[in-house]
């Protein structure tokens, strides 16, 4: 081989082997680039648009989270809903579908101070977990997904705290609605439901009459009968548990535990189906 031959070949090898360090750099560089959200990225069920902070603040407030409750947040994105959650003491879980904003949460936990212990984020499809032990749930999502999730959600446990940022159950009216003025430009309304005790049906009164309930979720109609004398149920409402409504010029109060009414105001009645 010549000189000239030999000086060719090895400036050909050092271009080779300088494009091939270049392009594992440059790969390697692409794949330790960290992972950032895009506002309107796409998702599973919903695309991802962050609840501003204040927002996250007033739906918390509205549920009254406290550290004795379990916090699911449906579609959690980024995490702040789980952590702020969690800072307030409760035990919080984050459901959400893509991997990298589920890794993404569990950063920004770290980086809040935030224990595994107390905020959980789970990759995982809302139609396919359960969230049961749930006394809060927080979500913002779109109305079509809701609607879809009622059902699973009216089944809850009475008394579980539902908020929304923004969007509706359909002709489930919240029991509360706020709008955010400050800290907040978009998105800023939130929604807050109570899940109410199931007690449509006939019911037998002590120390007697029947009551025949109808429910419309939390609102309540119907009639009371004692003896000949029927009259309407008027301002019938069920919160959580607790059932009140007019009947004869009367308020009546109780508390519902399955098939059975204890009745609070006035004293000595109660119900059972």
């Amino acid at each position: 081989m010549s000189a000239s031959q030999f000086t060719r070949r090895s400036i050909l090898t050092l271009l080779l082997s300088a494009t091939v360090a270049t392009t594992a750099s440059g790969q390697t560089q692409t794949q330790t680039k960290p992972f950032e959200p895009q506002v309107g990225q796409p998702g599973k069920d919903v695309v991802w648009v962050p609840t501003s902070q204040a927002l996250v603040d007033k739906m918390l407030d509205l549920a009254k989270v406290t550290a004795n409750d379990t916090v699911y947040d449906l579609g959690s994105g980024d995490g702040r809903t789980v952590i702020t959650a969690a800072k307030r003491g409760a035990r919080a879980y984050g459901i959400e579908y893509n991997p990298d904003m589920v890794e993404l949460s569990k950063k920004n936990a770290a980086a809040a101070g935030v224990t595994e212990d107390r905020a959980t984020f789970m990759r995982a499809d809302l139609f396919e977990t359960d969230f049961s032990k749930a006394t809060v749930i927080t979500m913002f999502l779109l109305p079509d997904i809701n609607l879809k999730l009622r059902p699973k959600i009216l089944d809850m446990r009475p008394g579980t705290r539902i908020v929304s940022n923004t969007f509706t159950m359909g002709e489930w009216e919240p029991d509360v609605m706020e709008t955010v003025t400050e800290g907040c430009t978009t998105w800023c309304t939130a929604l807050h439901w109570i899940v109410p005790a199931k007690v449509e049906g006939a019911w037998k009164m002590a120390p007697g009459g029947e009551l025949a309930l109808t429910q419309t979720f939390q609102k309540l109609s119907g009639t009371m009968r004692n003896g000949a004398n029927t009259v309407p149920i008027t301002e019938g409402k069920m919160h959580g548990d607790e059932i009140t409504f007019k009947a004869g010029g009367t308020t009546y109060t109780g508390h519902v535990s399955g098939n059975s009414i204890k009745g609070t105001t006035p004293n000595g009645w109660s119900a059972t189906k």
